[in-house]
C-alpha cells in the first residue's frame, strides 16, 4: 500500500550574490510555499558556510534546511519551482 504522507528535508544553498534581504525574501517564499502544501514545517537557517568546491565561480552560500511531511507530489513542483528560481544555485530533497 502506498504512503499518502512522507517525511522530507529540502536543503538549499543560496548565491553570495544575494544580500541579507535576498535571502529572507527567498527564504519567506519557499518558507509559505511549504507551509501551505506541508506540515509539520520546521525551518532551520544554517547561515553563510563555505562550499565544497566553487559553483558558478562562487565559493559560498547561505545554507538553509526544512524538514516537512507531505503528500508524495509536493516535492517534485518544489524541485521545479527550487529549479527556476535565480539565487538558488543548489538543492536536494530527499526522504527521511
Amino acid at each position: 500500500m502506498a504512503k499518502i504522507n512522507e517525511n522530507y528535508e529540502a536543503m538549499v544553498i543560496f548565491s553570495q550574490k544575494l544580500d541579507e534581504e535576498g535571502v529572507n525574501a527567498l527564504t519567506t517564499k519557499f518558507d509559505d510555499m511549504i507551509k501551505a502544501n506541508a506540515e509539520n514545517v520546521e525551518l532551520n537557517v544554517w547561515g553563510k558556510r563555505k562550499l565544497a568546491y566553487e559553483i558558478n565561480y562562487e565559493s559560498e552560500g547561505t545554507y538553509v534546511l526544512w524538514s516537512f511531511n507531505s503528500k508524495t507530489e509536493f516535492p517534485a513542483e518544489l524541485e521545479r519551482v527550487l529549479g527556476i528560481t535565480d539565487g538558488v544555485i543548489r538543492f536536494l530533497i530527499t526522504t527521511k
